[in-house]
């Protein structure tokens, strides 16, 4: 027992470490250039205590880039649409998951290992920039543009399809798509989403697998 407990004591202290790190740590080392007056182009994080997504206003270049998401049943142009938002994660846990009160064991373990990982893809009308689970950011043109091209290049497709989950969604406005590369709980949900991010050029922590992280690297990094 006492060697475990050294152990143990051990491993939290690495973890903590590679935390403080991942946190503190820009990635990338340099700023970006800041958007011009005029220049800017504004995106959405979104986040839960896990979980955090990406909205996109929607506008000719996001409903041009995600038009192929159509077929599959996502209104992407329809009337009333302001934003697509995008998450990744782990598939058993996202896809059965989609409230709190539907946790179930074999889903959380799988989160916690390894799992084939999903795109969920949801259109939303108006979102409240006031509220505390949303955060705005700022982008250049270009910016955004290489922002989309990284969220397109984590869909699986077929041929020029996103390769969509039949049957899984948690309702009609909402989608879920297998994605590339594989998820586990320190690569996972929101070390995709700052990778995002940084595509944008919106600069992050070096590993933030939690959300309350990557907020704090952004406020530690964006503009220092």
């Amino acid at each position: 027992m006492k060697h475990f407990m050294k152990g143990l004591a051990y491993t939290l202290g690495v973890v903590t470490i590679l935390i403080v790190l991942g946190t503190a740590v820009p990635r990338p080392l340099t700023p970006a250039a800041a958007a011009a007056a005029g220049d800017g182009r504004e995106i959405l994080l979104l986040a839960n205590p896990i979980h955090t997504d990406i909205a996109l206003p929607v506008d000719d270049e996001v409903r041009a880039a995600f038009a192929d998401l159509i077929p599959a049943g996502l209104p992407v142009d329809m009337p009333g649409v302001d934003y697509l938002v995008f998450g990744w994660g782990g598939r058993s846990f996202y896809i059965e998951t989609p409230s709190w009160g539907d946790i179930r064991p074999l889903p959380v373990l799988r989160a916690l290992t390894v799992d084939r990982s999903v795109m969920h893809v949801s259109v939303a009308g108006p979102i409240d920039l006031s509220h505390p689970t949303v955060r705005l950011l700022a982008t250049t043109v270009e910016g955004r543009s290489r922002m989309i091209a990284a969220i397109r290049a984590s869909f699986v497709r077929e041929g020029d399809a996103p390769t969509v989950i039949s049957g899984a969604s948690y309702g009609p406005d909402d989608s879920f798509f297998e994605a590339n590369r594989a998820f586990n709980a320190f690569l996972g949900c929101n070390t995709w989403t700052a990778a995002m991010l940084r595509a944008g050029g919106v600069r992050t922590g070096w590993w933030t697998p939690l959300p309350q992280l990557l907020d704090l690297s952004i406020d530690l990094h964006q503009g220092a």
